[in-house]
C-alpha cells in the first residue's frame, strides 16, 4: 500500500515514515512548505520552524537514507488562508484561536491528503502521538501510550473521512522509545530538539504579527471593572485574552484582576476578580463527533478545554451542531476560540470536540 507521510524534519515524523516502510508499505515523504521562514523568501529565519530550510534538509536526508521518495510541496497559500487568516481574525474578534488544530484539519489532513491522492496513495501518516480505535462502524482517537506527549487534543476535530485514512505509527510509543528506535536505525534526527512555537511567528511573537497584519485590533480603549468602574486603559484588544492577569497595567486596583470578557463592539476590556471567571457551563460550537453524538439524556465524559489541562468530569448535551458542557465543579472560564476535546469517562477514547464560544 502506498502511504504519504508528512515529514517535518523532526524525529517523530522521521520514525513514522521509517516504521511504515519497514511494515512493507511504499512510503512517499512529503514536506509541506507552509510559511516564508527563510530570508530569501522575504520572511524571517527560524531554524527550528517545521518548514524552514534546515528542517526540510533533515527530512530529505532521512528519506534518502531509508530509500524513501521525498517531495517538497508549496502549501503557503492554503496555510495562510485556512490557518493564519483564521488566527488573525480570531484575535481581532477578541478570541484566542487554536491554529495547530486548524492546521491538522485543513492542511495536514486536507491539503496533504489531496496531494497524497494525486500520488496514488491510500493513506496519510504523521508523527502525532495518538492512536486509532475502531468502535463498530465508527472511528475514534485513542490517547497515546505516552500520556505526557498525547496529541489527541490537536486532532479532535478530524472527520470520520480523515480518520479513516490516518496512520499514527508512533502513537503506541513513548518519546524515549521513539528516540531510542530512531538511534537504533541511525536516523540523523534521533536527538533533535523539539520545535515548540507556532511556525509563523517571528521573534516578536503574536503581538508583532497582529500589529502588522491587523492594526485595527490595537485601538486603545478603557479597561472596565465588572462593577462598572473604569480602572485603566488597554493598548488594543488584540493584546489580551480571557483569563489573563499579567500585563494589564492595573496593579494598583487593590485586588488581583483578570480579564473576564472582551467587548469588541465597545472596544473595552472587562476585568474582575478570579471568582468572576468561574463557570459550571460551557458552550461548544461546530462540534465533531467521532462516535454517536449524545442522545437526549446527554453523555457522561471528561473534557480538556486546553491541551495540557487536567480532565474535567462533565455531562455533555447536544444542541444542534453545538454542545453544552455541564461541569461537575467550577473552573476558570477558558478563552473563546480555543478548542475543547471530549473524552470518555475513562479518559481513553477521544469522542470529538468543538470550539469554545
Amino acid at each position: 500500500m502506498r502511504v504519504v507521510v508528512g515529514m517535518s524534519g523532526g524525529v517523530d515524523s522521521s520514525l513514522a515514515a521509517t516504521l511504515l516502510a519497514e511494515q512493507g508499505h511504499e512510503v512517499v515523504g512529503v514536506t509541506l512548505k507552509l510559511w516564508p521562514c527563510a530570508e530569501l523568501d522575504g520572511g524571517f529565519t527560524k531554524p527550528d520552524a517545521c518548514c524552514s530550510p534546515t528542517e526540510t534538509r533533515d527530512a530529505r536526508a532521512v528519506a534518502v537514507g531509508r530509500g524513501i521518495a521525498h517531495y517538497v510541496v508549496d502549501a503557503e497559500d492554503a496555510f495562510r488562508a485556512a490557518v493564519v487568516e483564521d488566527f488573525l481574525d480570531g484575535y481581532a474578534r477578541g478570541e484566542t484561536p487554536s491554529p495547530c488544530v486548524r492546521c491538522n484539519e485543513t492542511v495536514k489532513f486536507g491539503t496533504l491528503w489531496e496531494h497524497a491522492r494525486a500520488l496514488g496513495a491510500e493513506r496519510v501518516g504523521t508523527g502525532h502521538y495518538a492512536r486509532i480505535a475502531r468502535v463498530g462502524e465508527r472511528i475514534a482517537l485513542r490517547r497515546s501510550a505516552d500520556a505526557a506527549k498525547d496529541q489527541t487534543w490537536f486532532l479532535c476535530t478530524l472527520s470520520q473521512e480523515q480518520l479513516a485514512v490516518a496512520e499514527f505509527p508512533v502513537g503506541a510509543m513513548s518519546k524515549d522509545e521513539v528516540r531510542a528506535a530512531a538511534r537504533t536505525r541511525g536516523l540523523s534526527t534521533a536527538d533533535k530538539d523539539e520545535s515548540m512555537d507556532l511556525c509563523f511567528l517571528g521573534t516578536g511573537g503574536v503581538g508583532e504579527l497582529l500589529r502588522r497584519e491587523r492594526p485595527e485590533a490595537f485601538r486603545p480603549g478603557v479597561i472596565r471593572h465588572l462593577d462598572g468602574r473604569v480602572v485603566g486603559e488597554h493598548r488594543g484588544l488584540g493584546a489580551h485574552t480571557v483569563g489573563q492577569r499579567k500585563g494589564l497595567g492595573i496593579a494598583g486596583a487593590g485586588e488581583p484582576l483578570f480579564v473576564a470578557a472582551i467587548d469588541r463592539e465597545r472596544n473595552e476590556l472587562l476585568v474582575g476578580p478570579r471568582a468572576a471567571l468561574e463557570i459550571r457551563q460551557l458552550r461548544l460550537r461546530a462540534c465533531t463527533w467521532h462516535l454517536a453524538p449524545p442522545g437526549p439524556e446527554g453523555l457522561r465524559c471528561v473534557v480538556r478545554p486546553r491541551h495540557r489541562s487536567a480532565p474535567l468530569p462533565a455531562q455533555v448535551q447536544r444542541d444542534g451542531e453545538d454542545a453544552v458542557l455541564l461541569l461537575d465543579r467550577p473552573v476558570l472560564r477558558p478563552a473563546p476560540g480555543q478548542v475543547c476535546a471530549i473524552y470518555d469517562p475513562a479518559d481513553d477514547l477521544c469522542l470529538g470536540g468543538g470550539w469554545i464560544g
